[in-house]
């Protein structure tokens, strides 16, 4: 097993702590895989994604000050449908989206939302 070495915010080693909990594991390096398990089974799902792909977006960001969300919707705004953007606690805001698209542009939005780094939840829900 390879060993490595991190540096992590607060609010990550805390989620990361929650995780631990939760699943009931031993220590931190249990929890950080059980997360990479996680988060490679999103990627698989969304490899798996071909031809149209319709569905809603949820996303969460910390404010609506940045502006890189509306850049984003506007760039993408042939496949967004319908929007709503809401403000939550906490100074956090909303985004849900109706999507339809193909599945290469898809994978390309949700690649630069993940890119960007900023958003603080992200799931799609897709209609089967």
């Amino acid at each position: 097993m390879t060993v490595i070495s991190i540096s992590l915010p607060d609010e990550s080693v805390a989620a990361l702590e929650k995780i631990r909990e939760h699943l009931e594991l031993s220590g931190r390096s249990e929890a950080v895989r059980a997360s990479v398990k996680i988060a490679e089974a999103e990627i698989k799902d969304m490899e798996r994604m071909d031809g149209d792909v319709e569905g809603v977006l949820i996303i969460v960001h910390s404010t609506h000050h940045d502006q890189w969300i509306g850049m984003l919707q506007h760039r993408y705004e042939s496949i967004i449908k319908t929007q709503l953007h809401s403000h939550l606690q906490n100074r956090k805001c909303l985004e849900v989206m109706i999507i339809s698209s193909g599945s290469d542009v898809f994978e390309r939005m949700m690649k630069e939302i993940y890119g960007v780094g900023k958003a603080d939840y992200v799931k799609f829900v897709r209609s089967r």
